[in-house]
């Protein structure tokens, strides 16, 4: 075939198009009402309280409420007006600014003619002012009947009323401040500006902007205001009892919190103030009471905030410190914290009750361990439970390392692992009650060679699980009623996440729980009232109904009384019976765990603390009790450096001269340094610095061997 028998043909042209439905396109374009909506709500020459439905029925009832005050405030301007125009007039008569210069330059005896003789001509100013007033107005009521005395007297009660307007700093007419309950509260944003003004929170001369109008929520009133320029919605937090004095409520009943995110900034505050005290009605039932299982991967219902707000408290992949002088709720508290981890079958149990009571008896039938009881035995039971738990800690890390990504993305545990029977990985809590027994107990022990008080021992333990426990699985929650420097060890404090401090006697002990320097920003659970059963703060570790960025919160728990608490733990018993995860105690199978302890102690490190790598021994007094007050606030790296000398004192109960002269006879001399106070200030006290007591015990344990060898 030759290429004579082709024959080329001139094609048509194509066309690159898309098929496009006209009547779509058509209702794709906005409409005209929807133009109009838009930049109705974005204009800002629209006033706010037009854009919106709500917004518009506030600016209707305040139309009416104003309306309706109106005749009484004029009234009240007018007799305002009357009393300033006649302090003014009486001023001007007794020529008191002539009077007050010549006092000022000490020549009143020579100007007191002058003055005589003004304040007898300005009498007579006004009394011819005063008949020509007279004459004018009975002229006009004879030519122009009764209209003239209306218009006089109007223009008269207008002037009055323009004068006696409340003005800041005019004398006699600044506004009484008014408590929350009121409609002037509610409804007059001067009022609340003068309170922040009275607080000292914004200048004499500075306002506040409205972001958000008082709106009713709840049992009380909530208000979003904007701070001045460079004014910090920090510091309202922290001076939340002065503004609540100059609003005339009691603190409890105000709540201030910064408003962050998005849609806030560093000078945006929201307020809500209750109408009486929310924490004075009774207590609300757990809603644990009501559900047939729990997931421990879900945050547990823990309580409420004062506006009534559901709180609910993250536990895995953190920990929890409760710390409250006694019958605050403490042990209350610990078991609802404890109560959803019961209802789910697949978590493992450690309970430690040191109190030795029956708080915790009801959940013996389904813990993996138990004991309650503060004897020697207990002690040691306790040291190998958290011996066994640093051994199991190291292998779920092992077993998580060989699984693949997809079951393991992160080297976290995840819900999956730990309901996998065969992995045997499940969510692990260790609940502790009365937690300062163990960790003040002094025996001694072997550790690696060298001997230790058991309590700093259980305290490394304890603070090795959590750091490392929480991303292999393991809760750690403790409970005190002895917040102090002993009992809390600065290392193990430093890791705990969740916070919650009930009542307690002074700042000191609210900072060790919550964290320091708390009570400088707001928060200082000593100033708790005593009625207030089940109230603290909580400083949560994740995210709460509040928001993820809430510091801290006021809570109250709820109230979960014994019989309740038994039908909880008797539901996690059914639920691990039929889920086949009944284990160790629960099953009477509770052997003393194998472990390799030398492992172990290598797993949580070396000890820094003074005496770690010595035996114990016997100091003097009062060095022995310094030392156990202190505990572990003497670590090199981890605790103080300086420890004044009144804490020691009212701590300690002794005689401050004689006790500053046995220190010193013992190497410790007390110096001079600068310390934060409760109101953020900061004070020079004398003490003693930590580096001191520490060579002070190294000398003494010196001492004693060099007599031993003697």
């Amino acid at each position: 075939m030759t290429s004579r028998e082709y024959e080329v043909v001139r094609a048509d042209p194509v066309y690159d198009a898309e098929l496009v439905d006209e009547s779509a396109a058509r209702a794709a374009r906005p409409s005209v009402r929807q133009v109009f909506a838009s930049w109705w709500q974005r204009s800002p020459r629209v006033p706010r309280a037009l854009k919106s439905r709500q917004a518009v029925k506030l600016a209707a009832k305040d139309l009416v409420v104003q309306v309706l005050r109106s005749p009484f405030r004029v009234v009240g301007a007018v007799a305002r007006g009357l009393v300033a125009a006649a302090r003014c007039w009486r001023k001007w008569v007794t020529v008191h600014d002539y009077r007050d210069a010549a006092e000022q330059s000490e020549k009143l005896a020579d100007k007191f003619t002058e003055i005589r003789a003004l304040t007898l001509f300005r009498w007579k100013v006004t009394a011819a002012v005063t008949v020509a007033s007279v004459i004018v107005v009975l002229v006009a009521q004879l030519v122009y009947g009764q209209t003239a005395l209306w218009i006089a007297g109007t223009a008269t009660c207008v002037a009055l009323a323009v004068l006696g307007r409340r003005k800041e700093g005019s004398p006699g007419r600044k506004p009484v401040l008014s408590g929350p309950r009121s409609l002037a509260w509610t409804m007059d944003p001067q009022v609340l500006v003068d309170a922040f003004r009275d607080a000292k929170l914004i200048g004499k001369d500075e306002t506040l902007r409205l972001v958000e109008r008082a709106t009713r929520q709840g049992d009380g009133w909530a208000i979003t205001v904007d701070l001045p320029a460079t004014r910090k919605a920090a510091d309202v937090v922290k001076n939340r009892e002065a503004l609540a004095s100059a609003l005339a409520v009691d603190e409890v009943q105000l709540i201030v919190e910064r408003v962050r995110g998005n849609g806030g900034h560093a000078g945006r505050v929201s307020m809500w103030v209750a109408d009486e005290d929310p924490y004075a009605a009774p207590p609300l039932r757990t809603p644990l009471l009501n559900v047939e299982h729990w997931d421990a991967w879900r945050p547990v219902p823990f309580g409420h905030d004062a506006r009534a707000r559901k709180v609910n408290l993250p536990l895995v992949w953190t920990s929890l410190l409760i710390g409250a002088i006694p019958r605050q709720g403490k042990t209350f508290a610990e078991r609802l914290a404890a109560a959803g981890l019961i209802l789910d079958p697949y978590t493992r149990l450690y309970v430690a009750d040191f109190k030795g009571g029956k708080d915790w008896d009801a959940c013996e039938p389904c813990a993996h361990r138990f004991f309650s009881g503060d004897d020697d035995m207990h002690l040691l039971a306790f040291k190998a439970w958290l011996e066994e738990l640093v051994s199991e800690t190291q292998g779920r890390y092992g077993r998580m390392r060989e699984l693949d990504d997809e079951t393991c993305p992160e080297s976290k545990i995840t819900p999956a692992i730990s309901r996998d029977k065969a992995l045997n990985m499940p969510i692990t809590a260790v609940v502790v009650d009365e937690a300062h027994i163990p960790l003040e107990s002094r025996i001694p022990i072997e550790v690696e060679g060298k001997k230790i008080p058991l309590g700093k021992y259980l305290g490394e333990l304890l603070t090795w699980l959590a750091k490392k426990g929480p991303a292999a699985g393991i809760v750690v929650i403790l409970a005190t009623q002895r917040p102090d420097g002993s009992s809390l060890p600065t290392a193990l404090r430093a890791v705990l996440g969740s916070r919650f401090a009930l009542r307690v006697m002074d700042w000191r002990d609210s900072n060790i729980i919550l964290g320091e320097q708390m009570n400088t920003r707001g928060y200082d659970s000593s100033k708790l009232l005593a009625s207030h059963k089940g109230v603290g703060i909580l400083r949560p570790d994740g995210e709460t109904e509040a928001g993820a960025d809430v510091l801290a919160m006021t809570v109250r728990t709820y109230y979960m009384p014994n019989p309740d608490w038994r039908t909880i733990c008797q539901r996690g018993r059914v639920l691990r019976e039929a889920a086949g995860t009944l284990s160790g105690h629960a099953i009477g199978a509770d052997p003393t765990p194998m472990l390799d302890r030398a492992a172990v102690a290598k797993a949580i490190g070396g000890r820094t603390a003074p005496g770690d790598d010595a035996e114990v021994v016997d100091l003097p007094e009062p060095l022995a009790s310094v030392v156990d007050y202190l505990g572990a606030d003497l670590d090199e790296q981890d605790g103080r450096e300086f420890v004044p000398s009144a804490e020691l004192v009212e701590a300690l109960g002794v005689e401050p001269t004689t006790f500053g002269t046995q220190m010193n006879d013992l190497g410790c001399r007390s110096k001079r340094d600068r310390i934060p106070t409760a109101d953020g200030n900061v004070r020079q006290v004398r003490g003693y610095l930590t580096a001191d007591i520490r060579a002070a015990v190294k000398a003494a344990g010196s001492a004693e061997a060099a007599d031993e060898e003697c």
